[in-house]
């Protein structure tokens, strides 16, 4: 599926990938920290190779993501990207003090309010360097009733006023995701590690209730934090150690992709693309030569023997 009309870039460009975002969280030093020069020459490099589209947070890195990436793109024709951020959280300082507009901190802490979204958003449209958002979300709100109450209301205000293109809520549980497809009026949700190679509980309600709505979805959280770049290097399942049951099926799937001469990344990156409703995949690089192999994993052929067999694996059952 193609990305919708309403989140392409005003300029099309003949050659960049519709389907695939770069995570821009890793460049904001998730994990580990990443220099400036090699923030730059990730986003360099996922343009050169055609990615228009860019995913980032205030909470990545406290505003570092947002900042950087803005800096990255600074000069290029703003009509030929398509940007995506999220509100929902506050910047604040080692003290728990807010910072300034435009400025980047050391944590973030939730805020659901209508002023905060706007707070939120002018913060970031400063450390980026644009005008305009052209998807915004919700970011993982813990408690959806005062988010429908407060922050939802102030995203479709945006909406209506052209400040933004599409709105919509990103979040790695399920349920609420659900609630926000059938309650309120969202153009996309995201859904991060719910549709994996693992973990297909997404398939159960929110797809089947996207579908209803005519909402689309985003996937990210492919790998599931580690194990299905690599079950044996990175064995983490969202950000925990990974039980044996669960190494056990990702060799498994491994096993698999080995044996068509597919890279298990690869796989684990276009998977989600099967599903209907499901317009783009977003990973996260922090290096130009992880950009490279994602767009290489783009352009891999992947037989529909392989997708058979490995969905006679079983996957888990996550428990909301």
């Amino acid at each position: 599926m193609a990305f919708h009309p309403s989140r392409r870039p005003l300029t099309p460009q003949a050659g960049s990938l519709t389907s695939v975002g770069l995570g821009c969280a890793p460049i904001g030093n998730l994990y580990t920290p990443v220099h400036e020069a090699d923030a730059d020459a990730t986003v360099d490099a996922a343009l050169d190779r055609g990615i228009r589209f860019f995913d980032t947070a205030p909470h990545y890195g406290a505003g570092v993501s947002e900042l950087r990436l803005g800096r990255a793109i600074a000069g290029v024709d703003r009509d030929r990207l398509v940007i995506a951020t999220k509100v929902g959280r506050q910047i604040v300082d080692a003290d728990g003090v807010a910072v300034g507009s435009g400025g980047t901190g050391a944590d973030t802490i939730g805020d659901l309010s209508r002023d905060g979204v706007l707070r939120s958003l002018e913060g970031s449209l400063a450390r980026l360097g644009t005008d305009r958002i052209d998807l915004l979300y919700l970011h993982d709100p813990v408690d959806v009733d005062e988010a429908l109450r407060g922050a939802w209301p102030a995203l479709e205000e945006l909406r209506a006023a052209g400040v933004v293109r599409s709105i919509g809520v990103g979040m790695v549980r399920n349920a609420p995701l659900t609630r926000f497809v059938l309650e309120a009026s969202p153009d996309v949700v995201m859904v991060a590690g719910r549709l994996t190679l693992l973990d297909r509980t997404a398939e159960q309600e929110l797809l089947p209730a996207a579908r209803e709505q005519g909402v689309d979805i985003i996937a990210a959280g492919v790998y599931n934090s580690g194990i299905l770049a690599n079950p044996m290097a990175a064995p983490y399942f969202d950000y925990h150690a990974a039980s044996p049951e669960l190494i056990a099926r990702a060799t498994a799937i491994e096993a698999v992709c080995d044996s068509f001469g597919v890279a298990l990344p690869h796989v684990a990156a276009r998977f989600p693309l099967r599903r209907h409703a499901v317009e783009a995949v977003v990973v996260g690089a922090r290096t130009s030569a992880e950009v490279h192999d994602l767009v290489a994993g783009a352009a891999a052929v992947i037989p529909d023997e392989l997708w058979s067999a490995i969905d006679a694996i079983d996957t888990v059952d996550t428990v909301e």
